[in-house]
C-alpha cells in the first residue's frame, strides 16, 4: 500500500559550486551542460539524486566524477525550490560549494566533461539560477573565511604571509593592509613557522607558515569584518 500515492512527485539534483584558486584568482568550476533543455550554456557541475543514495552522497559522486578527487571540502548551502526554477520541469535543487586545490585534480578528467575554471570575477552567463547559487556560497564562504582560515584549503600545505593574504584579497574582492593582516593572523596562534623560505617574494625571502596539526581553535575575534 503506498501512503503517498496521490501526492506530487518531484526530481531533486545537486548543484555544486566548486571553488579553486590559481594565479591569485578565486576560481569557479563550471561546464557546458552536456544535454537538453539549454544543452551546450554554462552550468554548475550537478547531476540528480539517484534512488539509493542521499543528497551529500550525490554531491560526492558529482565531486569525484568531475574533478577525480574524494577528500574534498564540502558544505550545503541551501534548497532551491523555487516551482519555477526549472521552466522545463520541476525540480528541486540542493547546493553545495567545495573547496579544492586546483593542482590536485585530474585535469584530464576535467577536461572530458568540457569544463572549466573561470575567474569569478568574470564568469559566463549561467543557466536558470546558478548565478544567485554561487553568490550566495561567495556569501558563506567570506563569513567562513572571516572567522577560520578556511581559505587554507585553497592553499599547498605550506604557505607565505603574502600568499594567504593573496587567497584573502581574491576572497574578499578587496585589498587588506600587509602589517595588520600579519598581525591578526599571528594573533590567532593557529599557525607554525617553518625553516623553509620562499626566495621569490624578497630579497630576505618570506618564511613558510602551515597550519599546527592536530588544531583544535575557537576564534573569538573575526579575522575579517564584513
Amino acid at each position: 500500500m503506498s501512503y503517498y500515492e496521490n501526492q506530487p512527485k518531484f526530481l531533486v539534483s545537486v548543484d555544486c559550486v566548486i571553488f579553486g584558486y590559481e594565479e591569485e584568482q578565486l576560481k569557479l568550476l563550471v561546464y557546458p551542460r552536456a544535454f537538453e533543455p539549454v544543452k551546450g550554456s554554462w552550468s554548475l557541475m550537478g547531476g540528480f539524486v539517484k534512488q539509493l543514495e542521499s543528497a551529500d552522497e550525490a554531491a560526492y559522486r558529482v565531486l569525484q566524477e568531475t574533478t577525480g578527487l574524494s577528500n574534498i571540502f564540502l558544505e550545503q548551502v541551501s534548497a532551491f525550490s523555487g516551482p519555477t526554477r526549472d521552466p522545463f520541469e520541476r525540480v528541486i535543487s540542493v547546493v553545495y560549494f567545495a573547496l579544492i586545490r586546483i593542482n590536485q585534480s585530474d585535469e584530464e578528467l576535467i577536461k572530458s566533461h568540457g569544463a572549466k575554471w573561470w575567474p569569478v570575477t568574470s564568469l559566463p552567463k549561467l543557466i536558470f539560477d546558478h548565478q544567485e547559487m554561487v553568490e550566495r556560497s561567495m556569501n558563506i564562504l567570506q563569513q567562513k573565511a572571516g572567522s577560520s582560515l578556511i581559505g587554507t584549503e585553497l592553499l599547498q600545505k605550506k604557505f607565505t604571509f603574502m600568499q594567504l593574504r593573496k587567497l584573502y584579497e581574491a576572497i574578499y574582492q578587496r585589498e587588506f593592509d600587509p602589517g595588520n593582516f600579519r598581525k591578526k593572523i599571528l594573533s590567532l596562534g593557529v599557525l607554525e613557522k617553518l625553516d623553509q623560505k620562499n626566495s621569490t617574494e624578497s630579497k630576505k625571502g618570506a618564511y613558510y607558515y602551515r597550519l599546527k596539526p592536530n588544531l583544535q581553535v575557537e576564534v573569538l575575534d573575526r579575522i575579517v569584518k564584513i
